[in-house]
This record gives C-alpha cells, structure tokens and sequence, in this order.
C-alpha cells in the first residue's frame, strides 16, 4: 500500500503522478465481493428476413455467450484490474449456473458460492441482432428471476462470507434486490472485519439498486442518478440545487462516509461530510455502446483503488476513467489496469 493521500495534488502532473502510483499496486489486493449472482446471457443472431406470421424478424441463429452479471460482474472487474476477488453469493446447480461458474477466470476465488438444492440462477436473456455490415443491437431483454430467497439460504451465504472477509483488503457488496443482502448480513460482515479504532479497517462498499437508505455506516454507497430519483421520489435532470440537495440527505440519512452519485453523460458527483461536493466531468465521448454491468465496474475500480491507499476522491476519479471506458465496450465488459493507465496518461497528459 502506498502512502494515503487526503486528494490529488494541484495540477495535472501532480494528479498523474499519484494515480499512477495507486494503478501501479493494483497486484493482487484481495477484495471481498458479496452479493447477488446473476447470469448474464447474450444469443446473437443475424436478422434473415421478416415473419409471415407476424410483423417480427426472423434472426437466424449465430452464439450463445454466458458472462458474470451482478456481483459475479463486480468480483470480474476486480480480477481483470489484477486483484482476486473472493466471490460469495448463490448460484445454481442448474445448466447456466454450470456455465456462469465456468466463465470466471482463476483470480475470482468460488469458495463462497452457495448450491442450494432447487435452486436456479437468475438470468437476463439478451437478444441481439445484425446484418453483415451492421452492428448488433439488442432486440429484447427476457429476465428469469430466481425463487425466492429463504433464511437458510441466507444464513448459508452469512456463513461462507464471514470466512471470505477475513484478511480482505476491501469488500463490495452487491445489492440486486433478490433479497439476499440485507442490512444484517452486512452489519455482520463488518463486526468480523478488523477494526482501526471504531471502523473496519478494511472499506466497504455498497451497490444497492433498491434499499440503499436501509444501510448504515459504510465507507461508501455508490448509486446512479436514477436510482436517487426513485428513492427520494424527486427529479434531478440539470437542477444542480436538488442534486446537491439529494447527495446531501442521503450522506446524512445513512451516515455513509461518502456517497458516489453516478450521472451517466453527466459524470459523477462525490458527497464526503466536512468536503465542497465534488463535480467530475464524464471520461470519454458521449458515443455510449452498451451501460450494461458499468455500475459493477464502478464500484470494483474503487475498491481496488481503495484497498491500496487511494482518498476516496482518487478513487472516485480512478473510477470515472474506468466507467468511461467499459461503456465503449460491448456487452458485461470488463477492463485491465493497463487500459485504465493508458486512459489516466493520455487524458492527464494531453
């Protein structure tokens, strides 16, 4: 771990030279990811002409392709940035819980994963579809959700993440809302983690689509623009007074450390008590190719910037460079720390 930093120096050079330095001892940290497992499953196809039977395309089938989705997309984007992620959550037994197992790489330690009999994993069915010279696009999403999460389920999983936290560097926790996750799963983890004075030492994390108000206490909680909206039932669009309003009130409500609110085209906006809010503007160009799964890596690209010394500010930008980047991708992508050096130097360089 190199030595902590409040925020960035001054200028650019200084700004680079500390990012680069955090990117540089993102060697394996061991972080902790908790959460729901879902399977994101993308079948491409070729449009071939269309129905008789209806005013649908007929797409000629081409590949099916299974890849990490939820906290299986968070613990990914850990161990593509060079950390190993302990990944502890419930998965299938069942064929695409076979094959989302199968798709992870050697850095993302399955341990933790739960098999409860019956179970089977939550998917999201992608269609996608192209001529030759076109690129695909998403013709319809199917979700199968998962049966419904019972006490001993959970109490399976609080079992396998306490062991899983032990001697992490960070944890994430990842909140999809199958009910899973709940506060006390999360107040347990923090009791097992080691304590530098009254708090873990080690940060942790939230990613919490539906139920972020019900947490307290956390180093950060990392929401998108819309999901604010629907939890405070407000609109925030341009108005920079309800933004600031909102990260705000949720700073307080939860007694978070920090608060990320993620903007989309609008970059992120960092709330930290005692600290001017922090505006950063979007990374990259407005020419988005797939959001899917950007929260994930978002929230992954601070945990390892945290884990290694970063001021949450840092981590923040760390993360605008990282979110920027994987949406230019196509699909639940990941990215390397190489890329996100390259994104940091040409962009703080230029």
């Amino acid at each position: 771990m190199i030595p902590a930093s409040v925020h960035p120096g001054p200028g650019d050079h200084e700004l680079l030279v500390r990012l680069t330095r955090l990117i540089e001892s993102f060697r394996r940290p061991r972080i902790a990811v908790v959460g729901d497992l879902i399977a994101d499953e993308f079948i491409y196809g070729g449009i071939d002409r269309v129905s008789r039977e209806a005013p649908v395309l007929i797409l000629r089938y081409d590949s099916t392709e299974v890849t990490p989705g939820g906290a299986g997309n968070a613990a990914h984007n850990v161990a593509a940035l060079g950390g190993v992620a302990r990944l502890v959550g419930l998965i299938g037994a069942d064929e695409i819980g076979r094959r989302l197992a199968r798709s992870f790489p050697r850095q993302v330690v399955r341990a933790g994963l739960v098999k409860p009999a019956g179970y089977h994993t939550p998917t999201k069915t992608r269609i996608l579809a192209g001529g030759i010279h076109s690129v695909r696009q998403q013709v319809v999403r199917i979700d199968r959700e998962g049966p419904p999460v019972t006490r001993a389920m959970r109490a399976q999983v609080a079992e396998a993440a306490v062991v899983a936290v032990a001697g992490c560097d960070a944890v994430i926790v990842s909140d999809y809302g199958t009910g899973l996750v709940t506060p006390a799963l999360v107040a347990a983890l923090k009791r097992h983690l080691p304590k530098r004075g009254r708090r873990p030492a080690a940060p942790i994390l939230l990613d919490s689509r539906y139920s972020l108000l019900k947490y307290r206490g956390l180093t950060i909680a990392a929401p998108n623009e819309s999901e604010v909206e629907q939890m405070l039932g407000i609109t925030v669009g341009d108005d920079a007074r309800a933004l600031e309003r909102a990260g705000r009130g949720i700073l307080e409500r939860t007694q978070m450390g920090a608060v990320l609110v993620t903007r989309g085209s609008r970059g992120m906006a960092l709330f930290e008590s005692g600290r001017p809010t922090q505006h950063i503007s979007i990374y990259g160009t407005d020419e988005v190719a797939d959001v899917t799964g950007a929260g994930d890596t978002v929230i992954a690209t601070m945990a390892m910037a945290l884990s290694v010394g970063a001021s949450v500010s840092e981590a923040a930008l760390l993360a605008n460079y990282a979110g920027g980047l994987v949406v230019m991708k196509r699909g639940t992508a990941t990215l390397t720390a190489h890329e996100l050096q390259h994104a940091v130097a040409t962009d703080l360089q230029s």
